[in-house]
């Protein structure tokens, strides 16, 4: 599965052989010793994952019920008549194909993917840098994307990568892919990062976007399954970056998000699985996972304050 698809998930792997995730970890660790695999948070790469990155069709069948789930709450966070940009990738075009719903919207984007995911939405309106074709991710990339993003400013960049860490932030495989995520995140006034838990921990070799640019990550509940996932989620609350949480099994994909309508954005997708407490935590209380966290819109946390696990009485560990 990994030669076939360039990394794998735990989850997956568990999942497809039918045995405990802890079977399998300890299976990778003996993979890993042969040299056949390279081990990431919540999963395994083929060796020399720094540099390689599996192509679209690989990177479409990874982790698939985490991306719905983490777009479906992404979604929550645009409003009718923003201005967002949206980066390349699997997950991405996953939100895309959520947004073509809002009213109002303008998306600019360097991916083909998003582009045609919005393609036929009537009251969206889809503006696509300049650049040259990138193959394996159906991305425009150098010279000409990032110059047609001068000057530009948004409310909002959605973008992903390959790797997360709260020490060097987002990360990519490829050269021209990180420079114009970097331009596409410099037009934002808010940066939210769409990666799912195979995602954290893991580096790769080209820097995307700092920690400390990064407003909000969205990553599915899974994160909290792993005590390495689990501490890089607190690393990187500590560096002032909201996390988000995303239930699995919440709507099927393409169903509508609720969305703000002028007091914030909404992140409980609806219709969706109950939350882990049935009752809403009282003023000043720890938010429920996958709600929104107070800060960013003057919430009584104050802006970009960070929010431990153990804060939110999620378990780490299995």
């Amino acid at each position: 599965m990994v030669r076939a698809n360039g990394a794998v998930s735990l989850r997956e792997l568990a999942r497809v052989v039918q045995t405990s995730e802890v079977t399998v970890r300890r299976d990778v660790r003996a993979l890993e010793a042969e040299g056949l695999l390279d081990r990431r948070h919540g999963g395994a790469v083929l060796p020399g994952g720094f540099s390689r990155e599996p192509g679209y069709p690989q990177k479409t069948h990874l982790s698939a019920a985490e991306k719905s789930a983490i777009a479906d709450l992404a979604a929550g966070l645009v409003e009718e008549g923003d201005a967002v940009v949206v980066g390349a990738g699997t997950t991405t075009q996953e939100l895309a194909r959520r947004l073509a719903r809002v009213p109002g919207l303008t998306v600019v984007t360097n991916s083909l993917l998003v582009a045609q995911a919005l393609a036929h939405a009537n009251r969206v309106e889809v503006v696509m840098t300049g650049g040259t074709l990138r193959g394996s991710n159906y991305a425009l990339v150098g010279s000409g994307a990032e110059q047609s993003l001068h000057g530009l400013r948004v409310s909002k960049a959605f973008i992903s990568g390959s790797g997360l860490t709260a020490e060097r932030g987002l990360s990519t495989t490829n050269m021209l892919s990180a420079s114009v995520d970097r331009a596409l995140v410099q037009s934002a006034a808010e940066v939210i990062v769409l990666a799912d838990h195979t995602k954290l921990g893991a580096d790769t070799m080209f820097q995307t976007v700092p920690t400390e640019t990064i407003t909000r990550l969205v990553t599915d509940e899974q994160a909290t399954a792993d005590d390495a996932t689990a501490r890089e989620l607190d690393a990187l609350a500590d560096c002032g970056v909201q996390i988000d949480l995303a239930p699995l099994g919440a709507a099927p994909s393409g169903d509508a998000p609720v969305h703000g309508t002028g007091s914030g954005p909404v992140h409980q997708t609806q219709p969706g699985p109950m939350p882990r407490r049935a009752v809403s935590p009282p003023p000043g209380a720890a938010p429920l996972p996958g709600q929104r966290r107070p800060g960013t819109h003057g919430g009584p946390a104050g802006p970009g304050m960070p929010v431990r696990l153990a804060e939110l009485g999620l378990p780490r560990g299995r």
